[in-house]
């Protein structure tokens, strides 16, 4: 719910989609990038590109130094900076598609135990995501989902030059 306060009275706007629907969309979204993860093939992940765009596990690191930190971020107020992420730093433990997946599903367990700890009215407040991004909480998610998107669609080019064809992108079951 929006509040507008007004000279007379307080008045509450429903939001066009509830918190729990919210999630249930993006994580129809990690199902469908999971899937993208497992149709690469492990020789490729880790170093193939197309026009100088980073190899797709780089860009995988940076969607889970994002979104579990970041949904951590929006339930306590507790932000990792953006020169701690591992994308940043290069530095990651993650060195086979097998320890990407469970990297991955270790994420998605970070999101829906935080998930669960932010209350409705929370995803209307003004946080400082990461230090840096300054933004309502619930657009900051949309971005987190944005840039899932954007790069699993990279994903998508490279499974196509490699002549694999991607899991279809309205399957997010």
């Amino acid at each position: 719910m929006t509040t507008i306060n007004t000279t007379a009275e307080t008045v509450l706007t429903p939001l066009f989609i509830n918190s729990n629907a919210l999630l249930d969309h993006w994580q129809g979204h990690r199902r469908l990038t999971r899937r993208v993860i497992e149709a690469f093939p492990e020789d490729k992940l880790f170093n193939y590109s197309v026009g100088g765009m980073r190899p797709f596990a780089g860009l995988i690191s940076e969607i889970t130094s994002m979104s579990g930190p970041g949904v951590k971020g929006i339930a306590t107020d507790e932000w990792t900076t953006i020169n701690e992420m591992d994308h940043h730093t290069g530095k990651t433990e993650v060195n086979s598609k097998e320890a990407l997946l469970k990297e991955w599903d270790r994420i998605t367990d970070e999101i829906n135990t935080y998930w669960a700890q932010i209350p409705e009215e929370k995803f209307q407040e003004v946080v400082l995501a990461f230090g840096q991004y300054e933004g309502e909480a619930y657009g900051i998610i949309l971005y987190f989902i944005d840039n899932e998107i954007h790069h699993r669609a990279q994903a998508t080019v490279y499974l196509r030059s490699l002549g694999i064809e991607p899991p279809a992108f309205w399957n997010r079951d």
